[in-house]
């Protein structure tokens, strides 16, 4: 077994019993009683800040490869990425079900009117068609250009998601702004990095002139 397949095959399963330890501690204090008095609320608050977690996780796997040289973290990016999605889609859902009963209209109706719901459910729609096209059979559909544009709408689901986050916090927001600035330094890495040796050869192209 080469040293690939090995890391593959340990740290694959590891990483996913990861990303589901979140929602099995939740599980646990459901079923054993120890959510607060609301737990509706718990629950919501749980999936979205894992929602946002696992956002960022993604964010930031890209420029850690860049940083460490291991290329191989790339093959963590599209799991973990659907895994934002998994704790989206409960998030979304106990939202839905939980906190309006499956009323559409209701739903639609916080959307509209409260900012921080319009945010959440921005990030969330902007998920679906990043998880639908994840695979390598919609890479080749779409052609690498257009599925690397596509997936560009990470960045606005990020920056959405962490308004949300900002917004429907009260009193203290101190958790969001330290979101907020890593989302922006892990953005910020991107921009640099592809506008750098655009920079550089221009700077080279005026000197050769001189």
């Amino acid at each position: 077994m080469t040293q690939t397949q090995w890391r593959r095959r340990v740290f694959k399963p590891a990483v996913f019993l990861a990303c589901l330890t979140p929602l099995a501690l939740l599980l646990y204090h459901f079923f054993s009683d120890q959510l607060s008095a609301n737990p509706v609320e718990d629950i919501t608050n749980t999936t979205g800040i894992w929602t946002l977690r696992f956002i960022v996780i993604t964010l930031a796997i890209t420029p850690l490869r860049w940083l460490t040289g291991i290329n191989q973290l790339i093959n963590y990016r599209r799991p973990i990425g659907l895994f934002a999605f998994f704790y989206g889609s409960l998030h979304f859902t106990v939202f839905f079900f939980l906190d309006h009963q499956f009323d559409f209209a209701a739903m639609w109706q916080d959307v509209v009117k409260r900012p921080y719901i319009t945010a959440g459910f921005t990030a969330f729609v902007l998920m679906i068609p990043l998880a639908i096209t994840s695979t390598t059979g919609w890479i080749r559909r779409l052609g690498g250009r257009r599925w690397n544009l596509l997936h560009r709408l990470i960045y606005i689901t990020a920056l959405a998601a962490v308004l949300h986050y900002f917004w429907k916090v009260k009193l203290d927001a101190t958790y969001p702004i330290y979101y907020g600035i890593g989302v922006a330094t892990l953005l910020g890495v991107r921009l640099w990095r592809n506008y750098r040796p655009k920079a550089a050869s221009h700077t080279k192209r005026r000197v050769l002139r001189t």
